[in-house]
Parts: structure tokens; sequence; C-alpha cells
């Protein structure tokens, strides 16, 4: 599966919907996107997100319930290992200084306190 970077920013939307309920309908996905678009055009969205691998359908009556074919975490792994080669020349060290840079402002003590402690578990680990 390619990483979440080739996804439209509807796209996007509509994936965390059905990562946020495990699965979906295409009613549950139209009742929680903003300024939806048409019933049919989400509809198709679903069957491009299909046709990409992101996501799978299985048929319960007339309705088709749609569940991503990976699991968050990996797919979160993938985008980010995207995001770094991309944007980051896969330095870590760039991407964590950017984050902070842009979340300066919202991480309290205890936010800075459990990085320290995922540096330091990392750094035992040998990652």
């Amino acid at each position: 599966m390619k990483g979440q970077k080739n996804l439209s920013r509807r796209e996007r939307q509509i994936m965390d919907i059905i990562y946020a309920l495990q699965e979906a309908t295409v009613n549950q996905v139209l009742e929680r996107l903003p300024s939806p678009p048409s019933y049919s055009a989400v509809r198709a969205l679903l069957r491009v997100l299909e046709q990409k691998g992101h996501l799978v359908h299985r048929q319960e009556g007339p309705r088709y319930i749609y569940s991503p074919t990976l699991p968050r975490e990996r797919a979160r792994r993938s985008a980010l290992k995207d995001l770094l080669q991309t944007f980051f020349d896969d330095s870590t060290e760039d991407a964590v200084a950017a984050l902070l840079d842009i979340s300066e402002d919202s991480l309290t003590a205890d936010d800075y306190g459990r990085l320290v402690e995922l540096i330091e578990k990392a750094r035992k680990e040998g990652r």
C-alpha cells in the first residue's frame, strides 16, 4: 500500500472517519464529513480508496461496509516514513525539531517529560 501522500484532503477525511469507526457505510461517512458532497460522490470516493488499496468492503444486504486494509498504526508509520523522505531527507532529528517548533505553545511539562522518556527508551533499544 502506498503512503497517505497520494490521498486528497477529502480522501484523508474519509480514512480518518473509517479509522475512528473501524468500519463504516456510505451513510456513516456522509454524516461525519464536513461540508459533505452528495451520496454518490462519497460512494465514488470510497471506490477510489478501495482501488488505491486503502479500503476493502463486504456486503450486508444492500449495504457495503468499508474497512481499512491496514491497521491505523501501520498506516501512520508508512505515512511518516514518506513524510521523512519527502520533506526531511530522512532526518528524524529535523522532523522532531519541526514538530517541537510548531507545538511549543501547546506542549505541557508532562508532554516534554513523556518525549524524554520515549527518546531514552529508543536509545536503550538501539533505535
